[in-house]
Order: structure tokens, then sequence, then C-alpha cells
């Protein structure tokens, strides 16, 4: 087992893989460094093993099929992902390794939007799709991640091999995000510096296809792991629509004793049937959820005893 495993997933970084690398080995020089290869064809992988770290392979194309990759092969006591754009400053690396190794963080945020990010991106609907997600997880969820679309984090064992990783792109930020909450794991923000793309390197994240399935997948973790909230509020609309309906229905009624608007009394009732299963539904897998939580937590007491038992290397 690693104590400190540096995983860095690339598709075609070759003008900066060498400089990310050989700048973490010199902050966690006694870290082992991993990158995974997501179908390059510019040599990202022969630069970065001459860099010194170890080249592994994902062919599935997207960056949470990579992640994924990397979470099942390699055990450590320390994650620590960064991006190899050089983007992110390899020598605050140390800060995050530590709110694992030394404060028991589950997650460690390397925090980009309270520094430099809304001087330094220049694509200006990627500052406003950052905080409009922020805003908006922080808010359905009750957390206070200061930077939920980071690619710079720290995570711990147990955090690792208890994340069921379902996004296959760039969604897996805030998925990550998202079961750090839903579980009451501990969350550390730490602020670090960001810096653009060097000229020549270009992003491989669409604005507004990936934006959509990060909205995407908020939605459905929000129904997921929230159901209550979800379907309650689904049926708390589906009963105010019928009561709206209803009432024009009932105020002819008494005031003529006759029901001239037979469809309508009838939509109201199949409107107001739905409304109360949906809040059935709700409550039904709100019980669900609570007893996964509690299997969760059993699954954290089998990952720190697999822990124990890994030998060191």
């Amino acid at each position: 087992m690693d104590q400190i495993a540096v995983l860095i997933p690339c598709y075609n970084e070759s003008r900066t893989i060498a400089k990310v690398v050989t700048d973490l080995k010199q902050t966690l020089p006694e870290a082992v460094i991993y990158v995974y290869d997501n179908n390059s064809t510019d040599g990202t992988d022969e630069i970065a093993r001459q860099a010194g770290a170890v080249v592994r392979y994902e062919r599935q194309q997207g960056k949470g099929n990579v992640i994924r990759r990397m979470f099942r092969e390699i055990d450590a006591r320390c994650y620590l992902i960064i991006d190899g754009d050089d983007t992110y400053p390899a020598s605050q690396a140390r800060e995050l390794v530590d709110g694992v190794l030394l404060r028991n963080a589950d997650m460690v945020v390397g925090d980009r939007l309270s520094s430099t990010y809304y001087t330094e991106n220049k694509r200006r609907f990627h500052n406003f799709g950052n905080w409009f997600v922020r805003q908006g997880i922080n808010l359905l969820f009750g957390s206070n991640i200061k930077d939920i679309m980071t690619g710079y984090r720290a995570f711990s064992y147990e955090f690792v091999k208890t994340f069921p990783i379902l996004s296959q792109g760039f969604e897996i930020e805030t998925e990550m995000s998202i079961h750090a909450v839903d579980k009451n794991m501990r969350i550390e923000n730490i602020i670090i510096d960001y810096r653009d793309r060097p000229e020549g390197s270009t992003s491989k994240l669409n604005t507004y296809s990936d934006g959509f399935k990060v909205l995407g997948t908020i939605f459905r973790l929000y129904r997921s792991y929230h159901p209550l909230g979800f379907f309650g509020g689904l049926a708390l609309i589906l009963a105010l629509l019928s009561l709206l309906f209803f009432i024009p229905v009932l105020s002819t009624f008494l005031s003529t004793g006759l029901v001239p608007k037979i469809p309508t009394l009838i939509v109201c009732g199949f409107t107001l049937i739905a409304a109360i299963q949906s809040l059935f539904t709700g409550l039904t897998l709100e019980a669900m959820v609570r007893r996964n939580r509690q299997e969760f937590e059993l699954d954290l007491i089998r990952a720190a005893d697999q822990k124990k038992r890994l030998p060191e290397e």
C-alpha cells in the first residue's frame, strides 16, 4: 500500500504533463505518481514515463471512467488527484495531503473560486457555471463546499473504497462532492491558486454539453439521496394544482348547488391522488435511503479493517 498516491488523469496533455510530474516529485518525493492515459494521441504517456511517473491506461473515454479505474487499482493511505494541464500549483499538494494524513479528513477540496479563478479563467460561462453549481449543491444538500468542480482534491482510503462511481465524464467532481456530503464525511476546503492553461493547451470540457450533464447529475443525485424532499416537493406542487382548479368548482357549487365542470373535478381528484402517491413514494424511498446509510457505515468499518490488513509497500 502506498503512503501517498498521486493520480493524474490525462488526455492529450503532452505540453504540460512533464512539468506537472516533475513539480509533484519535488513537493511530494515520497509519493508514487500515477498517470492514467485516456487514449492520448500526442505522446502524453511516453513523456510522463520519461518524467518518472508510473503510466497506466484506461481505454474507455471519459474522466469518470479514468477515475473509476484509478480507485479500483490503487491502494493508498492518501490519494491526491490533480489534472495534468498545469493549472493547479503542485507546491500546495502537501497542504491537501496533510488534511487527510494529519487531520483525518475524508475529502480535501482545492478551492480555486476563493482565489484567482475568476480572473485567470477566460471562459465567462465556466465562471458562471462553477458559481451556479456551487450555490445549487450547497442549497439542496445543506453543505459548505467552496468549489464543487475543482480537479484538485485529496481523499482518504475509506472514501475511495466506498465511493460507487456512476459518472463517465466531467460530472464526476459533482458526484464526489455530493457523495461526501450525503455520507457525512469530513470535508476540508483549502484555498489554492489557479492559473489558466498555457498557450497551446486546450480544455477538454465542453461548456454547454458537460454543463447540462452536471445539472442532470445534481437532479439525479438529489432524487436518489433525498427522495422525501424530491417526491414531497412534487406532491406539494400536485396538491396545490388540484386545489387551485378545485376552488372555482367548489365556489360554483356553494352558490348554485350545481357542478357544471365535472371533467375539471375529475382531473382535480386524479391530481390529488397522484400527490398522495408521490408523498408515500418519498416516504418509502426515504426509509430505504436511511437503511443504505446504515449499511454504508458498516462498509466504512470494513474498509478501515481492510486498510489495516494491507501490507506496507
